[in-house]
């Protein structure tokens, strides 16, 4: 086993060992910001209120979260594809759909970190079961979240059409995806945003000088990725699964009586999920609850024991559900490879 191989199959270790204490962590984080909306809104308000509640709309909307997963797998088989990971020299699929569904699944584990950059798990995975070198497939996980980014920016903008002042909102996001397109797909624009890194003294600059090809590498998968031809497939699914939390929400809100139509509701879910991923917290936790409660409150009119019981619901049927998935999935997998992510090397997990 090669250096290298060495230290990624101990870096997979350590991120294994620590996935229990990060998720604790962020779940006592969960606990203490529901806890004071709740409190801030009124335990009795919103006790009262899931009494009378429909619990098959809560399971439906866990469903179309569930959905959303499927449609984000096909995304990360496109890229597979692209990429030419999908199959080996000889045609033959390096793994089957099912397990590349697991991998793909196993980077909900690490969804409650800022960004989703946690998701960078799955690649880690992967370089576990199949020795692909995790630099091949993170672009992967980049051009996901700016595909996802389009997606959501696409429903603020068709929820914000149905009343004033929604538009902005879509205009601000848009214009923050034009400028990460622009700095990916423009070697320049990227050029002048890692020189300063090439110029580093001492230590600094010896450390970037090894970490800074595998960035220019990335970046020069992540442009074929992102190029036009490679947007459309990838944004469509995108809209569409991103669609269905939004569906999810409204019927959350149908759960509790709310006549709220479901273009307003998949629009205030999708500004607090964008609202989520530009602030750098887990999950986007505290921001995106926040935000889609007061939303509902303040633009939609529905009250406000009724938004804090939808926000807390549709959270649990999106973020948490994601976390459960993530664990089962990898779970499976350590069934099927009882070494994986120890200090065996990717050839020993394979055989």
């Amino acid at each position: 086993m090669t250096t290298s191989e060495t230290e990624r199959a101990a870096a997979a270790k350590a991120a294994g060992s620590n996935l229990g204490a990060r998720l604790v962590a962020v779940v006592l984080l969960g606990v203490v910001v529901y806890g004071a909306i709740v409190v801030v809104r009124g335990a009795d308000k919103i006790s009262a209120e899931l009494k009378t509640f429909a619990w098959w709309t809560f399971a439906a909307a866990c469903g179309l979260s569930f959905a959303n997963y499927l449609l984000r797998f096909l995304k990360w088989e496109y890229y597979l594809g692209v990429l030419g990971l999908r199959r080996d020299g000889e045609g033959r699929r390096l793994m089957s759909v099912s397990e590349s569904f697991l991998v793909f699944l196993s980077g909900f584990v690490l969804t409650v970190t800022p960004g989703k950059v946690g998701e960078m798990f799955k690649s880690l995975v992967l370089f576990e079961l199949k020795g692909i070198e995790v630099e091949r497939t993170a672009p992967i996980v980049v051009a996901e979240r700016v595909t996802d980014l389009v997606g959501v920016i696409v429903l603020i903008t068709v929820g914000g059409a149905s009343f004033p002042g929604g538009l902005f909102w879509g205009g601000i996001g848009a214009a923050f995806v034009g400028l990460l397109l622009a700095i990916v797909a423009v070697p320049r624009f990227s050029a002048l945003l890692l020189a300063p890194m090439r110029r580093l003294p001492g230590r600094a600059g010896r450390v970037a000088e090894r970490f800074l090809p595998k960035v220019d590498r990335a970046l020069g998968q992540l442009r074929q990725l992102t190029a036009p031809r490679h947007l459309v497939a990838p944004s469509l699914f995108s809209i569409a699964g991103w669609a269905l939390e939004g569906i999810g929400v409204f019927l959350v809100l149908r759960g509790f009586g709310s006549s709220l139509d479901p273009f307003r509701a998949t629009f205030f879910y999708a500004t607090a999920t964008l609202a989520g991923a530009l602030v750098p917290v887990p999950g986007g936790l505290g921001v995106t609850e926040k935000v889609l409660e007061e939303s509902m409150v303040a633009i939609g009119g529905v009250p406000g024991s009724v938004s804090t019981a939808t926000m807390i619901l549709s959270r649990l049927a999106t973020l948490w559900f994601a976390v459960l998935v993530g664990f089962i999935a990898l779970g499976a997998l350590r069934f099927r490879y009882p070494t994986l992510l120890s200090r065996k090397a990717p050839a020993e997990e394979r055989a």
